[in-house]
């Protein structure tokens, strides 16, 4: 959920930054070529953010969550500054990521696991996942 926030904040903020630059270029009628090309870059990429999650802003507002469970496989990514886990959902061909990963004791594709995952009704954004033995169903691991 936290990317979900950052993601919003930083849309309204570039909307409203590079609206509020437009303004001023208009009172100071200052229009240098290099600041409107800014500023509409700003606007775009600020725009871009708002249409990815302004959609699912009435799921977390009301906390409206579906939980999609199944087996799952776990697989670790490493290749940037921080780790995630990929949750791909078997029955239902979802993949769902994390940045937490789950201290587990394997992961990979020859390791089934039960999985619960929580996302927004529209299964854009995830909240939180629980990971079961997938023979026996008993939890191994929650999320915070």
């Amino acid at each position: 959920m936290f990317f979900y926030y950052l993601m919003l904040i930083l849309g309204v903020l570039f909307v409203v930054g590079s609206a509020i630059y437009f303004i001023l270029m208009f009172i100071n009628k200052d229009y240098p070529l290099l600041g409107i090309g800014k500023c509409l870059l700003t606007l775009l990429f600020g725009a871009l953010l708002l249409v990815i999650t302004l959609p699912s802003l009435k799921y977390v507002v009301l906390k409206e969550y579906d939980v999609v469970s199944g087996k799952c496989v776990i697989e670790i990514d490493s290749t940037g500054r921080s780790s995630e886990a990929d949750f791909n959902m078997l029955n239902t061909d979802e993949v769902f990521s994390f940045r937490d990963i789950p201290p587990l004791d394997a992961y990979g594709k020859s390791i089934p696991y039960y999985c619960k995952v929580t996302v927004t009704k529209d299964h854009q954004f995830e909240v939180s996942y629980k990971i079961y033995d997938a023979k026996t169903r008993k939890l191994l691991v929650t999320s915070k």
